[in-house]
């Protein structure tokens, strides 16, 4: 896709996401949610996770209130009214649609399973004596 390949040839412009109260869903919700949902829950996001499945730590965090967890796969407008968006499932067809509703409304979205498809990344991060640092 031409547009796809465009986008590839340019490096990513670095931006901070105010997510405090907006509508953020997760696809998927393995290790790699597990990885990213605290510090969505730290940045205040109203999250909806969209897993059939789920390992514990995340059961847990959707027990304690901090997001709401749809027990289903992935459906054509789960998206809506989303900021953001994280796609990590193992189902591709899951990923792929969900990353196309994501352009087609133009929802940042990070996919773990293909950088080079998703609109933004999520930088690795480190916290050490109080600062913490992207790299």
């Amino acid at each position: 896709m031409a547009e796809h390949a465009e986008r590839t040839d340019h490096p990513a412009y670095p931006v901070g996401l105010r997510l405090g109260g907006r509508r953020v869903v997760v696809i998927g919700g393995g290790q790699v949610a597990q990885r990213r949902l605290p510090a969505l829950i730290a940045a205040g996001a109203d999250i909806v996770l969209v897993s059939p499945a789920a390992t514990p730590s995340v059961e847990a965090m959707a027990d304690a209130g901090e997001i709401r967890w749809e027990r289903r796969g992935y459906a054509d407008g789960d998206l809506a009214g989303a900021w953001y968006v994280l796609v990590a499932s193992d189902d591709l067809a899951a990923n792929d649609a969900a990353s196309a509703e994501a352009e087609r409304n133009r929802i940042w979205c990070v996919r773990s399973d293909d950088a080079d498809a998703a609109t933004a990344w999520t930088p690795a991060t480190g916290r050490g004596e109080g600062v913490t640092v992207a790299v």
